[in-house]
């Protein structure tokens, strides 16, 4: 059985209204019985809301394990510049692996409302992260997922959204294009995996053609944000399927 080295906690952080305080199983203890349990993420959520102690442990170790174990290449890759951890903490990045932010009418993407919900398995891509970046900042590493469908939504056809998330975004050449640019972050939106605040790649002329090609969308129809953190989440009106495929093969 694969084991792990975890830092001991010398002081409790328990609230004093913790009802477990008096004792409770030690990390090893529960790093075992998360690993039998393949790191359920959802029973990792539940975990978290115990109490304070619990949460810090599912945001130190268990989620970091989760993610590892969901995409172990990508996590490597995101860590391979010598961090131990990655922007945003793992449990955003947990729920990014995971979760369809959706868009409610009003919010990031005006026009419609869409609940967000957990999907089952999702593809990120470091190949499709380039296509989704001007030449000039093609350097960067990007991770982006296939669009989440959503069919038949009205007047807005069929939407996808997708998700990403940058490997050292704060040394990245979009990040620096962003702030030579003068682009200015969103007002009252934030990052919906890290509550980090948003800049939109549509108001700073940054989404390339390529991106709406990868997508199989609509080309004036795409629109993405990253947050301070490099987790980008964005939306697109997908082409007919016959229209798509034609996309494919000319790219």
């Amino acid at each position: 059985m694969e084991t792990m080295i975890l830092t001991k906690q010398y002081r409790c952080i328990h609230s004093s209204s913790c009802q477990c305080k008096k004792g409770h199983l030690s990390e090893d203890v529960i790093f075992l019985v998360f690993q039998q349990l393949n790191w359920n993420p959802k029973l990792i959520a539940t975990l978290s809301c115990v109490c304070k102690w619990f949460d810090d442990l599912a945001k130190r170790v268990l989620w970091k394990a989760f993610c590892r174990a969901r995409a172990p290449k990508m996590m490597l890759d995101l860590q391979s510049s010598g961090s131990h951890s990655v922007d945003g903490n793992w449990r955003a990045l947990g729920k990014l692996l995971i979760y369809c932010s959706g868009c409610t009418k009003g919010g990031l993407f005006n026009n419609i409302h869409i609940p967000g919900h957990f999907v089952y398995k999702t593809r990120f891509s470091r190949t499709s992260g380039k296509s989704f970046l001007l030449p000039q900042c093609r350097t960067d590493i990007l991770y982006v997922s296939d669009p989440c469908e959503h069919l038949d939504q009205g007047d807005e056809g069929d939407v996808g959204f997708f998700r990403g998330i940058f490997k050292s975004f704060s040394m990245s050449k979009v990040r620096k294009m962003l702030i030579k640019r003068g682009a200015q972050l969103h007002p009252t939106e934030v990052c919906p995996y890290c509550k980090a605040k948003l800049w939109s790649m549509q108001q700073a002329e940054m989404i390339p053609q390529s991106a709406s090609c990868r997508l199989g969308a609509y080309e004036d129809c795409i629109e993405y944000y990253v947050c301070l953190n490099g987790h980008v989440l964005g939306i697109c009106t997908l082409l007919p399927l016959s229209d798509s495929e034609e996309v494919s093969e000319l790219e």
